[in-house]
């Protein structure tokens, strides 16, 4: 008789730990190379065809590509929908702006310290509305939302309704200038890209994992020891920390900062953009911004009435890729 308990060989563990778990996101070099190379090349194309403008439309996309990846972070891989998170991004954006009011400009202050703030205050509403699950979970981050958007509102300081105009754009130091589109679109393209990359460790990870397993079956998780309120709430921060950082770069981005940033409708943008590229999907945020806006600019040339053709989209695709789009991709590999 064969011994079935004997150890299987060195080699044929080494191989089943290599495996990706079902919870891991891989970065698929194979096609985000080819578009990372590209994204660099778009400066150069837009300026040699005369078409500079595209450099700040492209900014712009890659500014809230990473907001909404922020929120596909605790939504997509964490089960939190939250209505709020538009006042992360705009708590970064007011953190650059008051900061340049007071003479602050550089951005090795004020892009970090955005970031700490849309993690504090994320922080608190996380520790808060964490406690609570469903529909009373949605309702609490968009009070909180409402109640900051409110008392921003309400500070002559900070503008009130006509917000704040910045002078110019943070200064980076290097020989850098920010004032400069393509300048600017570098630099947002490497903390966009680095951010994302960080992401993708982050889920990799046992945490991440954990994070995602809690999203299947929190009941479970609980009960085999994870403290689940816990990761949620770390979760919920870190997304805090990454919108924040978006906040201040489109701050930059549009030398402007006003209260409609934070405002609820701005959180349900986020959210249309995230179901638009695909829940739980690595590159969803950004696809779904991409989607979003370029087909803003595109509609918006025709008529001012723009919000139908995007409202007929986004009834297509999700009854096409209940997913998003790029559950499509998965669906034409599948078949092959």
């Amino acid at each position: 008789m064969t011994d079935t308990t004997a150890p299987r060989p060195a080699s044929a563990q080494a191989m089943q730990a290599t495996q990706p778990s079902v919870f891991d996101h891989r970065l698929q070099p194979r096609w985000v190379l080819p578009l990372l190379a590209l994204l660099i090349a778009f400066p150069l194309i837009a300026q040699a065809t005369g078409e500079e403008f595209y450099i700040g439309v492209a900014s712009r996309v890659l500014v809230f590509g990473l907001a909404a990846a922020s929120l596909n972070f605790i939504l997509g891989f964490g089960g939190m929908v939250s209505f709020g998170h538009a006042a992360f991004v705009g708590l970064g954006a007011y953190t650059v702006g008051l900061l340049m009011q007071q003479g602050v400009t550089s951005a090795w202050l004020a892009w970090p310290l955005a970031m700490l703030m849309g993690a504090a205050f994320s922080l608190l509403v996380g520790a808060i509305s964490l406690r609570t699950q469903g529909v009373y979970f949605i309702m609490i981050t968009l009070a909180f939302a409402q109640m900051l958007y409110y008392l921003i509102m309400s500070f002559k300081s900070l503008g009130g309704d006509d917000g704040l105009s910045l002078p110019s754009r943070s200064e980076i130091g290097l020989g850098l200038d920010l004032g400069q589109d393509a300048t600017f679109y570098y630099v947002v393209l490497a903390l966009v890209s680095a951010s994302l990359l960080a992401m993708a460790r982050v889920l990799n990870a046992r945490f991440g994992h954990v994070l995602q397993a809690i999203k299947e079956n929190e009941t479970r998780m609980q009960a085999i020891g994870f403290p689940v309120y816990r990761y949620k709430l770390v979760a919920f921060t870190l997304a805090g920390a990454f919108a924040g950082l978006a906040g201040a770069m489109l701050a930059n981005q549009g030398s402007f900062v006003g209260p409609g940033m934070l405002q609820w409708t701005q959180s349900g943008i986020l959210l249309i953009m995230v179901i638009l590229g695909g829940v739980g999907h690595l590159y969803g945020g950004l696809l779904g911004a991409a989607v979003f806006l370029l087909l803003e600019e595109v509609l918006a040339a025709y008529t001012v009435h723009w919000q139908l053709g995007l409202g007929a989209v986004l009834l297509i695709v999700v009854l096409v890729a209940p997913n998003g789009l790029l559950s499509l991709r998965r669906g034409m590999w599948s078949k092959r």
